[in-house]
């Protein structure tokens, strides 16, 4: 059997563990910890690739950007 988690470092805790120890019991499990980098995930079509590229122009030029009033979410 074979799960993956994907989770904040912080939310590391004793129910996670207890989580873990429940599922498998008394088996033998292999635990790999890697950091997880989004935009290499989004960046593999060439499709999000270009748009997160015109996304961070936009951002450093100031320009097709969208403002939000906050105080209308309250």
């Amino acid at each position: 059997m074979q799960s993956s988690y994907r989770l904040n470092a912080r939310d590391l805790d004793q129910r996670f563990l207890e989580a873990l120890k429940t599922l498998f019991q008394d088996k033998e499990i292999e635990i790999v910890v890697y950091e997880v980098d989004e935009t290499a995930y989004l960046s593999k079509s060439e499709t999000n690739r270009n748009r997160l590229l015109r996304a961070i122009e936009n951002a450093e030029n100031g320009t097709n950007l969208v403002e939000v009033n906050l105080e209308e979410f309250e």
